[in-house]
Parts: structure tokens; C-alpha cells; sequence
């Protein structure tokens, strides 16, 4: 990875921080976009100590809003001209519904919307900069996920972890919708599961729950052995539209997630829902 360009999304703690501490260490130079500048700098620091590496920016962006992902989009490409890799891995798991400044369900617009659009943004530099690829965490839980195409904001009923699941399947779904986009482009997209892991994704939760699932959950480090791995193996060049699970294996995900008819209505809404224009369609072909 020496020298390769890595943008991480949600960067500053979980996997993200521990998956750039990975690819700091395998001379990697990174783009962490981090939302808090506090955050984002301790979380420097925390890479540099473990790395030894200074090759590293800080880029900010709130992905619950769409204008601050065009604009991270818009100031990445005005001084970038390569990148070698995405990880889409930023996510929550609010108690509560909540809305976002567009009008968007919070974990739709941060889960799946703002990869969705940052993705769709930055394919050019990926394209230009192949044989590269696009990464994005799903989850295990994604088996739980269930589509409402007549209620995609979840308004009739909120249930975070049911919500949670959704939108990981959701990942699943726009990875193998954007694979076929790219096929012959040099861009391969894949999606994993990092296993469950104790992330800060129940920050929102009391203590007692977030006590449980520190007490039961495994390690953020250990969590980032499969990204490292979708992210950094020659094996896995040319490899696109994949699941990987915690073992860091392909493994096919439920039903619902090879559901390809789904796959490309959930494209066409999450076009219409971040107001995708036609000179933004950089993709190779449509399915």
C-alpha cells in the first residue's frame, strides 16, 4: 500500500481509526473525514503513534447532510488527482427517529445515502486512478433487513436495529448494483461484515447497554482485519460485487441482499433522494 491514496469515512474511532492505523503502518497515505476537528486530531495522533507515519489529512464533513458530502466530494477532487481507494465505514444507531437537515431518516441519509452519493461523486478520480476500489461496511445483521419501499423514511414504526439492519442491507444492495455500474473499469466495490464489534455505534444508548455490548462485543482492532483485508489483498484484484464475512471469506449474503430487482429499485430511489443530476452518472454502463 505504499503511497496509495486511502479516503476513510467515520475515521476517528471504531474501525475506521483502527483500519487506518493498519494501513498507516503499511505505508499507505490517508484521507480521514471526520466530522468533529477534535476528534479527528486526536485520532491523528493515536495513528502516527501506532504507525510511525505522518501521511495523513484531515478532511471534514457532517454525511447526515447532502451539501456537506458534495462539498467534501468538491474539495477532495480540486486537489486530488488519484485515489486508490474509498472505505465507505462511517454509521449510527440512533434510539430515537430523528431527521435529518434534508428531511432524510438519519441512519438512511448517514448509512446508506451519504456513500451512495460520496461514491457516486468520486468515481471519476477512482476511474482515472484504476485498478482501484471501493469498500464498504455492512453488517451481519443486514439478515434482519427489510425493505418498505411504501415507507423508506421509516415513519409508521422506528426500531433502531431493525432500522440498523436495513440500512446494512441496503450496503449490500447498492455494492452489487454499483459492481455491475463498473464492470470494465478498473473499479471494483465490495462490502463486509467486521463482526460485532465494540464500535461506539450504542453511544446513543444508556449506560447499561452500552456496558453490555462493551462487555460482550470483541475489540475494535480485531474488527479491522477483514477491511484490511478487502482493502490491501493482490488476491483480491479484479474481484468485484462481493460479501465478506468477519472470516474474511466471500460468503453469499440472505435472499433479500442478492435480490438484484431490488438492488436497482433501491439505485433509482437513492438517486431521486440526493438529487443525483444526469452529469453526475459516471458510471460505465446501466445494468
Amino acid at each position: 500500500m505504499k503511497g496509495r491514496l486511502v479516503m476513510v469515512t467515520g475515521a476517528n474511532s471504531g474501525i475506521g481509526l483502527e483500519t487506518s492505523k493498519g494501513l498507516a503502518r503499511m505505508g499507505a497515505r490517508l484521507i480521514l473525514v471526520c466530522r468533529d476537528r477534535g476528534r479527528c486530531e486526536k485520532a491523528m495522533e493515536e495513528i502516527m503513534v501506532a504507525s510511525g507515519s505522518d501521511a495523513m489529512e484531515m478532511m471534514f464533513a457532517d454525511l447526515s447532510s447532502q451539501a456537506s458530502v458534495r462539498a467534501l466530494a468538491e474539495e477532495f477532487s480540486a486537489n486530488h488527482d488519484r485515489l486508490d481507494v474509498l472505505f465507505n465505514n462511517a454509521a449510527l444507531i440512533p434510539h430515537e427517529r430523528k431527521e435529518t437537515v434534508d428531511g432524510v431518516e438519519m441512519q438512511l441519509a448517514i448509512n446508506h445515502l451519504a456513500p451512495f452519493l460520496l461514491t457516486n461523486l468520486l468515481l471519476p478520480v477512482l476511474r482515472q486512478s484504476a485498478p482501484s476500489r471501493v469498500v464498504t461496511t455492512s453488517s451481519g445483521v443486514h439478515v434482519r433487513g427489510r425493505i418498505d419501499w411504501d415507507d423508506l423514511q421509516a415513519k409508521k414504526g422506528y426500531k433502531p436495529m431493525g432500522r440498523y439492519g436495513t440500512t446494512k442491507l441496503m450496503n449490500i444492495l447498492f455494492t452489487r448494483s454499483l459492481a455491475r455500474r463498473l464492470e470494465g473499469s478498473g473499479v471494483t466495490a465490495n462490502c463486509l461484515t467486521p463482526g460485532f464489534k465494540a464500535t461506539g455505534l450504542s453511544r446513543d444508548y444508556g449506560f447499561l447497554m452500552r456496558g453490555i455490548v462493551n462487555l460482550i462485543a470483541g475489540k475494535p482492532s480485531t474488527g479491522a482485519v477483514v477491511p484490511l483485508h478487502v482493502i490491501t489483498s493482490p488476491d483480491l484484484e479484479g474481484v468485484s460485487g462481493k460479501y465478506f464475512s468477519r472470516k474474511s471469506e466471500i460468503v453469499e449474503p440472505s435472499s433479500r441482499a442478492r435480490d438484484d430487482e431490488a438492488a436497482e429499485r433501491l439505485w433509482r430511489e437513492s438517486m431521486r433522494l440526493v438529487n443525483l443530476g444526469p452529469e453526475e452518472k459516471h458510471w460505465t454502463r446501466d445494468p
